[in-house]
């Protein structure tokens, strides 16, 4: 399939999975990413794949486990309460160093919150979701085109550096539909990894069990190195009209997009702002945020939470200027009125 298709974002999702040579699907509903699973459950048979309903998140995340440590590409996809079931998955698959991606179309919460869209799962993404020493890479996209196309980079990280890596998205990019753009075909199912377990005349052991301290040690040392490369060679990020802000909105997904409009509205009232839009949420583009702050008098962060990104510009400006907080929870966006009078607010208490 190529050219250009209207399409949902939790379909083209799916089909992204499908042209990056995912064959084998575990999931569980949840509301609102059930159209991913619905249309892995259609396609993958059809292509020769593995679609399957799983009992809980919990086996969903355990079948990730075993189908990637046996070689294939694989994906599951669930909303927030879901992921918070897969948290002890996750951390096996980094302490066995196997990669996978793994969807998260966030909701509002806490608990079961609501159905609603959300963007309060930023902490739980970008510090890992489960416990131990480990990271996630963590893609954020702002549009359907870009679920497509972050969800096919999402497989090639994962196989690079033989981790996790996790598209957070949201209620309301998973639901809407854009035109997007699809060139070439879709992989063959990928698979034949030296390290796995069907390989090397069954001689290949996944485990992330040490019970001597300095081997565990040791295994967390060496992933951290591989960590390091990662920061310093995968960081992602877009910019609109930043050359010359100095008041810069930080903002992800759906909100990046609401924050656009108010940016071209305050820059025809004379106010200099302008979008740093982070794509890779960890690795945070840290670089791009410390270079921004040389001409910036103030950050607003434009988020569907309570300020969970807030944290990290502060790091990565190192404290250097105010960073304030637009957001709406619950399943509420900010609206480009709210996020204007941000800007204007951000401004004033810039100039005292």
């Amino acid at each position: 399939m190529s050219g250009k298709i209207l399409i949902k974002g939790n379909e083209a999702l799916a089909e992204a999975a499908i042209a990056a040579g995912c064959r084998h699907f575990f999931g569980y509903p949840i509301t609102p990413q059930n159209e991913l699973a619905a249309h892995m459950s259609r396609r993958l048979p059809k292509i020769g794949g593995v679609f399957l309903q799983a009992e809980s998140e919990i086996a969903a995340i355990n079948m990730v486990y075993g189908a990637s440590a046996a070689g294939v590409r694989c994906m599951t996809s669930s909303s927030s309460p879901g992921i918070s079931l897969k948290a002890e998955g996750l951390s096996y698959l980094a302490g066995c160093d196997l990669p996978a991606v793994v969807v998260n179309v966030q909701r509002g919460g806490p608990g079961l919150g609501s159905i609603q869209p959300g963007q309060a799962d930023y902490f739980q993404a970008t510090r890992g979701g489960g416990h131990g020493d480990y990271h996630i890479i963590v893609l954020a996209p702002n549009s359907v085109q870009e679920m497509y196309s972050h969800t096919i980079k999402a497989f090639d990280l994962a196989d690079q550096y033989r981790m996790t890596v996790m598209i957070l998205t949201d209620g309301f990019l998973g639901q809407m539909m854009e035109p997007i753009t699809i060139d070439g075909e879709p992989l063959a199912a990928n698979g034949g990894k030296p390290w796995a377990v069907t390989q090397g005349k069954g001689k290949n052991v996944v485990n992330s069990l040490f019970l001597k301290p300095d081997v565990l040690e040791k295994s967390n040392l060496e992933r951290y190195e591989k960590y390091k490369q990662v920061a310093e060679n995968e960081p992602l990020h877009d910019t609109y009209l930043l050359e010359d802000a100095e008041i810069i909105v930080a903002s992800y997904g759906m909100s990046s997009r609401i924050a656009r409009n108010a940016i071209d509205e305050a820059r025809s009232r004379g106010i200099k702002a302008g979008l740093l839009r982070p794509i890779t949420l960890w690795p945070f583009p840290k670089e791009a945020f410390a270079g921004a702050a040389g001409h910036a008098r103030a950050f607003v962060s434009v988020e569907m939470s309570m300020g969970q990104m807030i944290e990290d510009i502060e790091l990565a400006i190192r404290c250097s200027r105010p960073v304030s907080l637009c957001g709406r929870v619950g399943g509420m966006a900010p609206d480009p009125a709210q996020v204007l009078e941000s800007i204007i607010n951000a401004d004033k208490e810039g100039t005292q």
